[in-house]
């Protein structure tokens, strides 16, 4: 059962990607402010579960309800705008556009939500500066180091305060130290905005920032225990 007051849900989700199932029956919750680690080996399905969560792919059936709305029922305007408005992602490797600066790439969603050039910029400097890399504020991706990089793609996700933070295996590129530092800046900082944070690892050092664990086994989810 979900429990109450979730802000993000699933139920009974499958996908299948020609005849091999990638989630078969798997259930999701996290409420507001909350941590969740998504684990499981390669292959077992928890990136799919992330992008059917996210509305970047739809499930073949199941329900998945944000804030009490339907996602199957919008479009994909809606769902569009609403990874713009509400959702923010961090990748493995950053994706950071490589023609901007590091500034210009926090500031990039605040600008496709309508924000002007000189508001969306001071916005970005106060995060840069929250995840320790504004002296990179001018620099473009290909000149700072990896760890510098996933700082820059952590504000770019915060920037907008989402509600929910896709995290897929944000620590995956980086050594233990840095991984270890992304980590930190990135729960503390959704902790302080009251962001829920979906964070999809196979590290058991990284899964220790979350309040709970959720493994992902042949495509379904099963909680086993609540993060130390």
């Amino acid at each position: 059962m979900t429990p109450a007051g979730s802000l993000l849900e699933a139920s009974a989700l499958r996908k299948s990607y020609g005849p091999t199932p990638a989630l078969d029956g798997a259930d999701f919750s996290i409420h507001p402010g909350e941590v969740v680690a998504v684990m499981g080996p390669s292959g077992s399905g928890k990136s799919t579960l992330l992008h059917c969560l996210a509305g970047i792919i739809r499930p073949d059936c199941g329900t998945i309800r944000y804030d009490g709305r339907d996602l199957a029922a919008m479009t994909d305007t809606e769902r569009s705008a609403l990874r713009r408005a509400d959702f923010g992602f961090v990748f493995q490797f950053g994706q950071l556009v490589p023609e901007l600066t590091c500034v210009e790439n926090v500031a990039l969603p605040l600008r496709l939500a309508g924000a002007g050039r000189k508001e969306a910029e001071a916005r970005s400097r106060e995060w840069l500066e929250r995840l320790e890399v504004d002296k990179v504020a001018g620099k473009r991706p290909g000149e700072v180091s990896g760890g510098q990089g996933q700082r820059v793609a952590v504000a770019r996700a915060l920037a907008s305060r989402p509600r929910v933070v896709f995290a897929d295996e944000p620590t995956g590129a980086l050594d233990s130290l840095n991984g270890e530092r992304v980590m930190t800046l990135l729960t503390d900082a959704a902790r302080d905005t009251s962001a829920a944070v979906v964070l999809v690892t196979h590290e058991g050092r990284v899964a220790a920032y979350a309040d709970r664990e959720v493994v992902v086994r042949d495509g379904v989810a099963r909680e086993v225990t609540a993060a130390v």
